[in-house]
């Protein structure tokens, strides 16, 4: 990814400008937008898209008869967000809905729902009100993102999050009793000597053994993995 300004970021078919959000791009929209299985995928819910960084990947990664729905309740990301879509090459299918998820009401449903959910519940929230709606949970509770996927998901579709290890224990215990089971979960860390900082997990309605991997980011002083330039490759501009 290379820094052109301090609002935005070049991807290789896409740029984010991320100036009004208070939640910039990140290595948690990026590595969801990269890690989760598209094939097969013809609708996709992305819920509480930011500034519409995970939705670009994906719509990168589908074909011409994909369409995504984006959802973000908060005016300032949705302002960068429909930038972000309509100076992208595939702005047609991307289709943005200024809105709670709670109040979303599209008339269908769809292969995959996918979120970078806010996921501090009882901490210190900051004073910038963008930053504590979009990191805290008050306005969008795991409780709440697995109803609305549970009404919005198709019989035989998946929901794939990112969380920190302990919110995503929490994650899916709250899904598993909603009959939406983890079937592929990552866990990610910065090297083999540090804790794990992220969980990615896919979710369906099927019980079956839960594929599970690890992903490192850095092999060597700051020279990042095989592992990671692969599954990133597609988008930053340095690999």
């Amino acid at each position: 990814m290379k820094k052109v300004k301090s609002d935005r970021f070049h991807f290789k078919q896409f740029s984010v400008t991320h100036k009004r959000s208070s939640m910039k791009v990140g290595t948690d929209g990026v590595l969801l937008g990269a890690w989760v299985g598209v094939a097969g995928v013809k609708s996709v819910l992305d819920i509480g898209t930011g500034t519409g960084v995970i939705s670009l990947m994906i719509v990168q990664r589908t074909g011409n008869d994909t369409a995504i729905d984006a959802v973000e309740i908060n005016e300032d990301a949705c302002r960068d967000a429909e930038e972000n879509f309509s100076t992208s090459p595939w702005h047609a299918r991307l289709h943005l809905h200024a809105q709670p998820i709670q109040s979303f009401q599209p008339g269908k449903t769809y292969d995959l729902v996918v979120s970078n959910p806010p996921y501090f519940i009882n901490s210190y929230k900051p004073s910038d009100a963008g930053r504590q709606l979009a990191r805290h949970t008050d306005q969008m509770t795991f409780e709440n993102l697995i109803e609305a996927t549970t009404q919005l998901l198709n019989p035989h579709g998946r929901l794939a999050v990112i969380l920190p290890p302990v919110e995503g224990a929490t994650f899916e215990a709250a899904a598993e009793k909603k009959k939406l089971y983890c079937i592929r979960k990552s866990t990610f860390r910065a090297r083999e000597n540090k804790p794990v900082e992220r969980v990615l997990m896919e979710f369906a309605y099927t019980m079956r053994e839960t594929q599970h991997d690890e992903l490192l980011l850095y092999k060597h002083g700051d020279e990042w993995t095989d592992e990671y330039k692969k599954l990133t490759g597609e988008f930053y501009l340095k690999v």
